[in-house]
């Protein structure tokens, strides 16, 4: 973990930005393959007495095998200089090829064996402790679902404890 710094996580700001204009890569890994999704949409707060994060993976995403065969993964964000990756990342399925390869990022590891991706500027690492898929009856809105759920594919729901945030030197 060097060039990295941990801090708290109320010094984490700047959440908005963070995941809706900058991005974030949801990291996960099933012990053989591990695989990293662009995501804007996400949740920060305290939820059970912890720092959590919320994230959201559609079930036809790589990214969501990887994440039901782990209980960690790690939420990650960066400078503008590796957008062109982050569009890639989202753009583009690990089952059709490597993409780290393809964008030049590599992955780490920490001591739990939480990948992530090395060029990152902030890691968030977590612990998976409540995953749910969003149902279709429970929203209160029916505009929601006509814009973001035409053909019924539902997100996953992962509620993940925030153990460290690490932030680059």
């Amino acid at each position: 973990m060097s060039n990295f710094h941990a801090v708290s996580t109320q010094e984490f700001s700047s959440l908005f930005d963070r995941i809706g204009n900058d991005w974030m890569l949801i990291t996960a890994s099933d012990g053989e393959r591990t695989n990293s999704m662009t995501a804007s949409w996400g949740c920060f707060g305290i939820l059970w007495n912890k720092p959590v994060a919320v994230c959201f993976i559609r079930p036809q995403r790589y990214t969501f095998e990887m994440t039901e065969k782990s209980d960690r993964l790690s939420l990650t964000f960066f400078t503008q200089e590796h957008r062109k990756a982050l569009a890639y990342m989202g753009a583009h399925s690990g089952r059709d090829g490597d993409k780290y390869d393809a964008t030049g990022l590599h992955i780490n590891k920490d001591e739990n064996g939480t990948p992530y991706p090395a060029e990152a500027h902030t890691v968030v690492l977590c612990k998976t402790l409540y995953a749910g898929r969003l149902q279709k009856d429970a929203f209160l809105d029916p505009e929601i679902i006509a814009k973001h759920y035409p053909a019924d594919d539902y997100h996953q729901m992962y509620v993940c404890e925030i153990e460290q945030v690490l932030v680059r030197d």
